[in-house]
């Protein structure tokens, strides 16, 4: 459970707004779906990647996000067939989506989102719960980043290129449906 309830419960209006952004995007495209709920400020306190900062002397970026968006959101633990049974190796295990490896990877894209506050402060700036996150490219983890089944975001792309890239290669995933469904 995140160390953030307290703040997110004394936040009616952030919540009130959360909420309509699930209803909003209910019946729709799940990459849409995916990309608001990543980028909402709720999300982002409850998950801890809001003012996620890239990696520095003794600091890494906060891998919370990064592990629930694959375990809770998208792909699962375990690869599926479009039937949603488990596919096993030759010795009758599970095969994993993902490896820790992956959870840092992914942790480097969602560093620099902050609040969409209008005096630009990543650390101080005013708390805004009623608009998707703000990207703070000065706090984004730089260079090339591996994502999954082989593929990469490159280096010297925008921060929001790399959520983006990232959130495509989860919803583009086999596991989707059958996880999801």
């Amino acid at each position: 459970m995140s160390d953030n309830v307290g703040q997110i419960g004394d936040n009616p209006r952030g919540l009130a707004n959360y909420y309509d952004t699930l209803l909003r995007d209910a019946f729709g495209n799940y990459r849409d779906l995916l990309r608001d709920v990543t980028l909402h400020p709720i999300m982002g306190v409850y998950l801890s990647h809001l003012r996620n900062e890239k990696s520095g002397p003794g600091r890494f970026p906060d891998e919370n996000y990064a592990r629930e968006v694959m375990q809770l959101f998208s792909i699962g633990l375990y690869e599926l067939r479009p039937d949603g049974t488990l596919r096993l190796d030759g010795t009758g295990q599970p095969i994993p989506t993902y490896t820790n490896d992956d959870i840092t990877e992914f942790a480097k894209i969602f560093t620099g989102l902050s609040f969409a506050s209008p005096d630009g402060d990543f650390h101080q700036g005013r708390e805004v719960w009623t608009e998707p996150m703000r990207m703070y490219p000065d706090y984004h983890e730089p260079g090339a980043k591996r994502l999954l089944r082989g593929r990469y975001v490159p280096p010297g792309q925008t921060g929001m290129q790399d959520v983006e890239d990232a959130l495509d290669c989860l919803f583009e995933h086999p596991n989707v449906g059958p996880f999801v469904a």
